[in-house]
């Protein structure tokens, strides 16, 4: 089975950004997108974090816990992995975030 790549166009804080998504993790993705819209525009309109990068790494923090404060507490060190991952993207995002801003 093909997992056929689409470029899917999503908006957080006012800019498109284009990513590469396979066609059946599209609606995730947008959803995804939103979420963290939503949670930037909080972080910003609170008026005490400035800078888009800023605000795009405290809205990561948030959600990281709530990942965490979501996943069963029995283990030591609850959804590692899964952190681990995340975190991988959003380094990614950043990057990419950092590049467009440069160009």
């Amino acid at each position: 089975m093909t997992n056929k790549n689409n470029t899917v166009t999503v908006k957080i804080l006012e800019k498109d950004y284009q990513v590469a998504c396979p066609e059946e993790q599209e609606a995730q993705l947008i959803m995804s997108a939103q979420y963290l819209d939503k949670q930037m525009r909080g972080i910003r309109d609170s008026g005490k974090v400035i800078g888009v990068e800023r605000i795009a790494v405290m809205a990561a923090l948030n959600i990281g816990y709530e990942l965490l404060s979501a996943t069963d507490g029995s283990s030591a060190q609850p959804g590692t992995e899964s952190v681990k991952r995340i975190n991988h993207k959003l380094d990614e995002a950043l990057h990419d975030l950092r590049q467009l801003e440069i160009g």
